[in-house]
């Protein structure tokens, strides 16, 4: 925070040195207004390309929908020729496109939520803009009746000091949002996996795979019948088959 505190100080003093000199201190207050307006502008660009990019993933993740049921539909059909096997790389493609959507989901959710903060500070913005040009003409009215008196330049200077002390602070938590849009970008994406755990992932996968074979060979009715069970091996044991037929014959004492 060393650098931030060397930049106030420089921006408080050059502030606080424009207002003594100022011979006209209604334009700087429509030069403050002027400035809010640039940030109303840059904050209103900003949402305009978060809303762009959630509408780009929110397209992706319903392809990636689309692909999946694709998939699934290609599985019935292969079923329905009876050629199970093709039906099983159909459900693997449905898995990995599963896992995209997956992935797309949770991607759209955290921009969604991002480009609503967004939305809600250029709210906030809209407002405080408003308010500022209420106050304009007040402050104004004052300065011309005061005649740009010394008290009326140290009450300036010490909003604007406050003023370029807010933005700086603005300026701050916009360079910690980047960092923690960047953060969460890398979480979602991902970095390297170790061969162990692609392996386990392959497994899984493949499990998913046998999974939606038998869960679409079951809605289908494909499922092999049970075996019979053979009436020898129900009475392998003597005494039970004794106990089933009394007239059997039994061994001499």
């Amino acid at each position: 925070m060393g650098i931030f505190s060397r930049i106030s100080d420089i921006l408080k003093a050059n502030i606080n040195d424009m207002l003594d000199k100022a011979e006209d201190p209604e334009k700087l207050v429509k030069q403050i207004i002027l400035d809010m307006q640039k940030e109303l502008t840059k904050s209103t660009q900003a949402l305009g390309k978060a809303v762009a990019s959630e509408r780009m993933v929110e397209k992706q993740y319903r392809n990636a929908c689309a692909i999946a049921a694709s998939w699934e539909n290609r599985a019935k059909a292969a079923l329905k020729a009876g050629d199970a096997e093709l039906a099983k790389k159909a459900l693997a493609s449905k898995v990995k496109a599963d896992e995209d959507v997956a992935n797309y989901r949770e991607m759209y959710e955290t921009i969604s939520n991002q480009t609503e903060a967004i939305r809600n500070q250029v709210e906030v913005l809209k407002s405080k803009m408003q308010e500022a040009k209420s106050r304009e003409a007040m402050l104004i009215a004052r300065s011309q009746m005061a005649d740009t008196t010394k008290e009326l330049a140290k009450t300036l200077g010490g909003i604007d000091t406050n003023s370029g002390f807010d933005k700086l602070s603005k300026m701050e938590e916009r360079i910690e949002r980047k960092e923690a849009e960047a953060s969460a970008f890398a979480e979602i994406t991902g970095a390297g996996k170790s061969e162990e755990v692609a392996t386990f992932e392959e497994l899984e996968r493949n499990a998913k795979v046998d999974s939606e074979l038998e869960r679409l060979m079951a809605e289908m009715g494909m499922l092999p019948a049970a075996a019979p069970v053979e009436a020898a091996a129900v009475t392998a044991d003597p005494a039970a088959a004794v106990a089933a037929d009394p007239a059997a014959d039994l061994p001499n004492a």
